[in-house]
C-alpha cells in the first residue's frame, strides 16, 4: 500500500477552476491517509509543471501520483511519462477528470461541481494507495504489412512503407490498380493526367522487391489480432487457363484504403435516366476529357450552354447522404474551364448551395468568374427543376441572390455534381469489425488526436473509405496510415497495455456469459485438464471490464482495477 503521494490539481487555463472552486479542492483532499503534497497550477501539462513534479517525487520521495485535470485521453499517457521520469512505475499513475466530469457537467453550479471534484479526487487517492505496478504484454510481432485497396491512398500507403524497408502486400479488388482517380484526365495544380499519376506511382512500386502486389485478389476472411493477422484471399485467374488461386497471409497490420463510390441518382432525380440531356460529373470528365475537335458535342448535338446542379447526392434533405462531400464543387469548376478552355462556345452556369473551394482551390472559383461563369444559388428547400419540352431542356430555379427571383433557362446539357458516398461492398469492414460513423463511412478513434487509427489495434485506414477527400487529403492520410502501421511492427517486438481481463480457470466452467459481453472478441473458449474455460488474448483485450459483472461464479478479475481498488475508490465516493 502505498503512503506517500502527491497530488496536483490543474486550473487548465480556466476551463476547470471558472466552474470549480481548485483551491477549496486541493484543502480538502491534502489530509486524505497518504497525501504528502497537494498542489494546484494553472496548466498540469506544461513542461515547467511536468518537470517540477519529477523534482517533487524525487525530492519527497513519492510513491503515487494523481494528476485531476482534463480527459485521460488527452493527456493519461503525458502524466504516465511524467511517473516514469520520476522512477516510479508508470501505471501506477491515476488520472482524475474534472474537467469533463465535474467543471463542465455542471457549469451552471460551482458548489456542485465543487463537491463533485474533490469527491472524484479523494475517489483517485484511494485506488493510487491500492495501484500495484504493471508492465505492458510483449509479444513478437509479424513485420509484413497489408494494404487493401489499390487506389491513390493506398498506392501511396504501399510506397510509403517500401520506402521505409517493410514487406508491403498491395491487394487490389480490380485487375489494375489506380481507382478512380486512374479514370480523370487533368487534375487541379499539377494538370497531369490521373491515369499518368496512376501510372507513375506504379512504375515506382514495381521498383521495389519488398512490394508484393496482387491485383484481381478480394479478401474472404480474416482472424487474428495486431501483430498476428492472418488474411485468407481469393485470387482471379490472370490468365485464361489459370485455376482461382486461394491465398493465405500472415501480417501485422493492415492498412484500409477501399476507396469509395459515385453517388448514382435515383431513376427521374433531376431527369437523370428519363432526359437524354442529363448525365453525371464523371460522365461530363469523360465527355470532356475525350472530345476532339473545336466543338463539345453529346449525342450528335452540339453543346453550348451546360447547367450544372451542384449537391446532388449531398447534403440530403431526405436521404442518407446529409453530409457535404467535399471535393465536388473544386472538381466541378475545374472541368467547367477545362470545357470553355478546350471548346468554343462553352457557356457555364453553375447551380449551386454555396461554393466550398477552400485553401488554393479559391484560385479557381476566381478563374472561373473571371471567363464570365453565372453563378446562381438555391437552398435545401426550394431546388431547381428540370424538364424537357420537346427537343428543348429547360431548367428553372429560385436564386436566393437576387431575394428568390426564379429563373428560366434552356440548356443543352446538365451535369448533376454528384459526390462521394461509401462503397456498397464493404466486407472488409465486417470482417475486421470495423465501426462506421453516421455517414456510414469507416470510423477513425479521434479525428484530430487518432485520425486514421481504428478501434482496433494493428487496423489503419486511408483515403475515401474514411469520408470524401480531395487527391491530396488522400495522399496525406495514406501516408499517415503508413507511418502509423509501421510503427507498429517496426521493432518486431509489440507492447500492449497490462490492464486487461483475467479469468480463474480453477473456478471458470465456461458458461458464456462473459464471451457474449465482450465487445472485441478478446474471450474464448479453451480445453484445459479436460475442462472446457474462458480464456482471454492479451492482445485483442481493451480492459473494458464488460466482462467482469457477468461471470456468475466471480472468476473474472480486471487487472488495474482489482475488488480492492474499486471498494477503496467507492467508499470514497460514498
Amino acid at each position: 500500500m502505498k503512503e506517500r503521494l502527491g497530488v496536483y490539481i490543474c486550473h487548465c487555463g480556466g476551463n476547470i477552476s471558472d466552474y470549480v472552486d481548485v483551491e477549496k479542492v486541493r484543502a480538502a483532499v491534502e489530509h486524505e491517509q497518504g497525501v504528502v503534497i497537494a498542489k494546484t497550477t494553472m496548466f498540469a501539462c506544461s513542461d515547467t509543471n511536468q518537470t517540477d513534479m519529477v523534482q517533487d517525487i524525487h525530492e519527497h520521495n513519492l510513491d503515487g501520483v494523481i494528476v485531476a485535470s482534463c480527459s485521460p485521453k488527452l493527456h493519461l499517457t503525458t502524466f504516465r511519462n511524467v511517473t516514469e521520469r520520476g522512477d516510479l512505475n508508470k501505471y501506477t499513475y491515476v488520472h482524475a477528470n474534472i474537467r469533463e466530469q465535474a467543471s463542465w457537467a455542471h457549469s451552471d453550479d460551482k458548489l456542485g461541481a465543487t463537491e463533485k471534484a474533490i469527491r472524484l479526487v479523494k475517489a483517485a487517492i484511494a485506488k493510487s494507495r491500492y495501484a500495484d505496478p504493471l508492465f505492458p504484454n510483449q509479444f513478437e510481432a509479424e513485420k509484413t504489412i497489408a494494404v487493401i485497396g489499390g487506389g491513390i491512398a493506398g498506392m501511396k500507403a504501399a510506397l510509403s512503407l517500401a520506402e521505409k524497408k517493410s514487406n508491403v502486400i498491395l491487394i487490389e479488388k480490380e485487375n489494375q490498380l489506380g481507382g478512380h482517380t486512374a479514370e480523370w484526365g487533368s487534375l487541379f495544380m499539377t494538370d497531369e493526367k490521373g491515369f499518368e499519376l496512376t501510372a507513375r506511382i506504379e512504375s515506382d512500386l514495381r521498383k521495389y522487391n519488398n512490394v508484393t502486389i496482387l491485383t484481381g485478389t478480394e479478401v474472404t476472411d480474416t482472424k487474428g489480432s495486431i501483430g498476428n493477422f492472418e488474411l485468407k484471399i481469393r485470387r482471379r485467374p490472370q490468365k485464361e487457363d489459370d485455376p482461382m488461386e486461394i491465398i493465405e497471409l500472415h501480417v501485422g497490420s493492415i492498412v484500409v484504403a477501399t476507396g469509395y463510390d459515385h453517388y448514382l441518382p435515383k431513376q427521374g432525380e433531376y431527369g437523370f435516366g428519363t432526359s437524354e440531356t442529363v448525365i453525371t460529373l464523371p460522365e461530363f470528365k469523360q465527355l470532356v476529357d475525350k472530345s476532339a475537335g473545336k466543338s463539345l458535342e453529346f449525342n450528335g448535338k452540339k453543346i453550348n450552354n451546360i447547367a450544372y446542379v451542384y449537391c446532388v447526392g449531398s447534403r440530403q434533405n431526405e436521404g442518407e447522404n446529409t453530409y457535404c462531400s467535399r471535393f465536388c464543387c473544386t472538381s466541378v469548376i475545374h472541368t467547367a474551364i477545362e470545357a470553355k478552355k478546350k471548346f468554343k462556345g462553352i457557356q457555364n452556369i453553375h447551380l449551386t448551395r454555396g461554393i466550398r473551394t477552400y485553401g488554393k482551390q479559391e484560385l479557381l472559383y476566381a478563374e472561373s468568374l473571371q471567363m464570365g461563369d453565372l453563378y446562381l444559388q438555391f437552398d435545401e428547400y426550394n431546388l431547381p427543376e428540370i424538364r424537357t419540352e420537346g427537343k428543348k431542356t429547360v431548367v428553372t430555379v429560385k436564386d436566393i441572390l437576387s431575394a428568390g427571383k426564379e429563373m428560366e433557362m434552356e440548356v443543352d446539357l446538365v451535369v448533376l455534381v454528384t459526390g462521394m458516398v461509401p462503397r456498397a461492398d464493404q466486407s472488409i469492414g465486417t470482417m475486421l469489425k470495423l465501426p462506421k460513423g453516421r455517414d456510414r463511412f469507416f470510423n477513425e478513434i479521434h479525428m484530430k488526436l487518432r485520425p486514421v487509427e481504428t478501434v482496433i489495434d494493428g487496423v489503419t485506414i486511408a483515403g475515401t473509405c474514411q469520408g470524401p477527400k480531395n487527391i491530396s487529403e488522400s495522399v496525406n492520410s495514406a501516408l499517415s496510415a503508413a507511418t502509423k502501421s509501421f510503427s507498429y511492427i517496426s521493432k518486431g517486438t509489440l507492447e500492449t497495455e497490462p490492464i486487461i481481463a483475467e479469468i480463474d480457470q480453477d473456478i471458470c466452467s465456461w458458461c458464456d456469459k462473459c464471451s457474449n459481453a465482450c465487445p472485441f472478441d478478446a474471450i474464448e473458449q479453451i480445453e484445459t485438464g479436460g475442462r472446457k474455460v474462458a480464456s482471454v488474448n492479451p492482445m485483442v483485450c481493451k480492459g473494458c471490464g464488460m466482462c467482469a459483472p457477468v461471470c456468475p461464479v466471480d472468476a473474472i478479475n480486471l487487472i488495474g482495477y482489482t475488488s480492492e481498488e474499486m471498494m477503496s475508490m467507492i467508499d470514497a465516493l460514498a
